[in-house]
Formats: structure tokens, sequence, C-alpha cells
């Protein structure tokens, strides 16, 4: 059985592929800053540094083989430029000089393959399975996809399914009625019917057994800037094309481990 287990403290995963071992990460938005300065006219200090930093101490400190981006490896939209270009050469260039870096092709990350063919590994949107060499032919293992399509129906007889897209976060209250955001992971067993491709508006009959689907883990944004799905807050909408009616149950955890409960019920 595939084990994929969270970093204690970090919005981080490390995949166990057998002979090999991967961090996953989702959501670096790297560049957010930029984006948000001509999208918004927000003027933010940039944490580039500090978030690559981060995520290159992680590598250093969990010892992996390979560095798996559940993609929006980039902010803005569209074929990476200017100032954005520059600091995803610069990040890439960090994490590339420890270990080979692949990418998942996510819904920001328009140009980024091309941009970058020569330095990362790419799996298509709908999904791959990591293997030991950190990419494969599908079946049985790790599956990974970014979560804005659904998944390809050959990661079906996958172990467990990791995905990003959804910057899944909750808001907690105090007895006094002050509150605080965290970011989350959420867990629970997907429904086989999820792969179906002519699924346009959810699972069919919502009577697929839990147990015969694959675990699915929604990772949380690496980039603490991006927003995200309130995932307890009613009237909270996901933006996978598959969520929430995918999942019979999902808990949530906080980033240092606290287990939250069914997500639904927070």
């Amino acid at each position: 059985m595939a084990a994929v287990e969270p970093v204690v403290g970090e919005p981080a995963a490390v995949a166990d592929l057998g002979e090999k071992r991967a961090l996953l990460v989702a959501d670096v938005h790297a560049g957010i800053e930029i984006g948000l300065r001509y999208e918004r006219g927000v003027e933010l200090e940039s944490r580039a540094a500090e978030r690559r930093d981060r995520l290159c101490s992680l590598i250093d400190e969990t010892g992996v083989d390979r560095l798996v981006v559940l993609g929006d490896l980039a902010h803005r939209v569209g074929a990476p430029e200017g100032e954005e270009r520059a600091e995803l050469e610069t990040l890439v260039a960090a994490v590339t000089d420890r270990v080979p870096m692949t990418l998942i092709e996510g819904n920001h990350d328009a140009g980024v393959a091309e941009a970058f063919a020569d330095d990362i590994d790419v799996i298509d949107p709908r999904g791959g399975v990591l293997r030991g060499n950190g990419g494969g032919p599908h079946g049985s293992g790790v599956a990974v996809l970014h979560g804005h399509t659904r998944p390809d129906p050959a990661l079906r007889s996958a172990d467990v399914v990791c995905m990003g897209h959804e910057h899944p976060q909750v808001r907690l209250e105090d007895a006094v009625g002050g509150s605080r955001t965290e970011r989350a992971w959420l867990r629970g067993p997907l429904k086989p019917s999820v792969f179906d491709d002519d699924a346009d508006s959810g699972p069919k009959d919502g009577a697929d057994p839990p147990s015969d689907g694959p675990e699915l883990i929604v990772f949380p944004a690496f980039n603490e800037r991006s927003g995200g799905t309130w995932i307890n807050v009613e009237g909270g909408s996901f933006l996978a094309p598959f969520l929430p009616e995918g999942l019979d149950a999902g808990d949530a955890y906080l980033l240092d481990g606290t287990r939250l409960g069914d997500f639904r019920r927070i």
C-alpha cells in the first residue's frame, strides 16, 4: 500500500515510492506578489526568497529523491515573463541543484512546461502515477493531479490520489467570538464514479461504496498568500468539478496534525 505522510507543521508531504521518496507540495504560486500588483494594484513585499528557502530546506531535511509540485507552480495565468519568469528561474534552479523536479500542469501553468522543458518533467493535468523514478505509466500507487479537471480514469486503481487546486482552509472561532484562518488538509475515500468521463455534474446516484475508491488527499497551498476554499463555512464553494460530491466522508487536519474531524461538521 502506498504511503503519503504529511510533514508536521508544513504544507508538504513525503510519498514513499518503494526505492525512492518524493516531496509533494501544491500551489506554490511563484510570482504571486507580482501578479497581485498587476491584477489588483496591491503592493506587497515579496516573500519569494523565504518560500524558496523553505522549500529547499524541506528537500534537504526530508532527504527525498524528487520534488513533485501538484500544479500551479506559477501564479499568473499565461506564459511566464519578466519578473515572474526571473523568480521561477531562480526557484527551479535552486530545486534542481538538489533533486529532479516534476510538475503536474495546473490551470495557472500555461507556458511553464515549455519555458522550463529542459529543467523539469511534466505530467498532464489529468494526472499520472509516481513511481521510483518519479513518473511513469498509469497503475496502482500514488496518483497525482492538480484538480481543475477530472482525473484520468486510468488512475482509478491507485492506492491514493494527491491533488492541489482547492487551497483548503478552515475558519476557527473561540468562545468569545474571535476567529482565525488556518490552512488544512482534507482526506477521505474518493468515489470510483469520479473517474467516469461522462460524469458532468458529479458522481451518479451517490451509491458508490466508499471503500471501493482510493484515498484522496487534498493538499493545502504551499503559498500562504494564495487564499483558498473555506471547507467549513456555509456557502463555501469547492473548485474541483468532482468535489465535495466525490467524497462520502472526509476529515480535515491542521498543519500541525490536529484532526478536526468530518469537514462537513467542523
